[in-house]
């Protein structure tokens, strides 16, 4: 049985073996005060590269936040550095989901970062380039910031894990399981160092871009409809998970519309079978996009569970 047989016998299994408990353990959880608007703590700004970025062009004009708080229009992508009153010495790196083609700050990054730093976490929200916003090196920039990203903040901090939603989620999914990968020529001293991360949490994750799973605007935007097999494998999280894959911590809805519920299984599997360490929630209901939790749903559960994972 190849690799990817396995998968996808070993999906359905996980249901029963990783999900079963926590369904069974479904309350609401009271979260405190978690916002979604732009933040009103203070916050450092740290510029992801000296000067154009590799590869050049990008749009014009300043970055654009709509009425809901998504961001797009990045010319200089950057890390925005929230710090906490008492540091717990940990540092985690957050990225919105927003199908690469926005960055869902309001709703997902912010609200975490806020949340981390209440837990004496030093929260890092990436704000990246968006691959149709004209930019010479395409879908390659997302990954591209979020491995300069991680080098930025490696530099600096002793122990760093990652937070990814939606399409945020497979941004960081990707630089996770692709260290060895370089996704840019040297920029400077700085990118000889490694890019890894100690742990990686993925909140309703794309995982996957090959067959059937090929309707999101993650794939339309990273491959386009007419993508050959090789090109979806490419950017399918699941076909480079090794045995040095961090541990990682997964989080889905099986009502969601839009990143498949077997995305999250797909990745649960293979860390199984490459003995990699995974902590999944499956929630009943909650949909797409809920960030911290969505009211009235299980949802609002998982970020008690992230807490203690982060502990661990």
């Amino acid at each position: 049985m190849d690799r990817r047989q396995f998968i996808a016998r070993a999906a359905a299994a996980i249901v029963t073996i990783r999900a079963g408990s926590v369904l069974a353990h479904q309350k609401k959880v009271q979260q405190d005060n978690l916002i979604a608007e732009p933040p009103s703590a203070q916050y450092e700004k740290i510029a992801l590269w000296k000067g154009t970025p590799p590869g050049g062009r990008g749009p014009s004009g300043g970055e654009l936040l709509n009425a809901r708080d998504a961001l797009s229009n990045v010319a200089r992508p950057s890390l925005q550095v929230f710090k906490p009153g008492h540091p717990n010495g940990q540092a985690v790196l957050v990225a919105a989901g927003g199908g690469y083609k926005r960055m869902e700050m309001g709703k997902e990054a912010w609200p975490a970062a806020i949340w981390l730093t209440r837990l004496g976490y030093t929260a890092y929200v990436l704000t990246y380039r968006l691959p149709r916003e004209g930019w010479h090196d395409g879908n390659m920039v997302a990954l591209q910031d979020a491995q300069r990203a991680l080098r930025i903040v490696r530099s600096g901090e002793k122990h760093v894990s990652l937070l990814g939603f939606s399409a945020g989620g497979h941004l960081l999914g990707m630089a996770a399981a692709r260290t060895g990968f370089q996704s840019y020529p040297e920029q400077d001293a700085l990118d000889r160092t490694p890019a890894y991360a100690d742990r990686a949490a993925l909140i309703y994750p794309i995982i996957t871009l090959e067959k059937p799973y090929t309707h999101t605007s993650t794939h339309n935007i990273l491959v386009g409809s007419h993508a050959t097999d090789e090109e979806n494998a490419r950017w399918s999280i699941q076909n480079f998970v090794t045995p040095h894959t961090p541990p990682m911590f997964l989080v889905q809805a099986e009502d969601d519309p839009i990143s498949d519920p077997h995305n999250t299984l797909i990745m649960a599997a293979v860390c199984q079978h490459e003995h990699v360490p995974v902590d999944m929630c499956r929630y009943s209901s909650g949909g797409h996009g809920f960030g911290m939790g969505k009211p009235g749903t299980p949802t609002m559960e998982w970020p008690l569970r992230y807490k203690s994972w982060l502990e661990i």
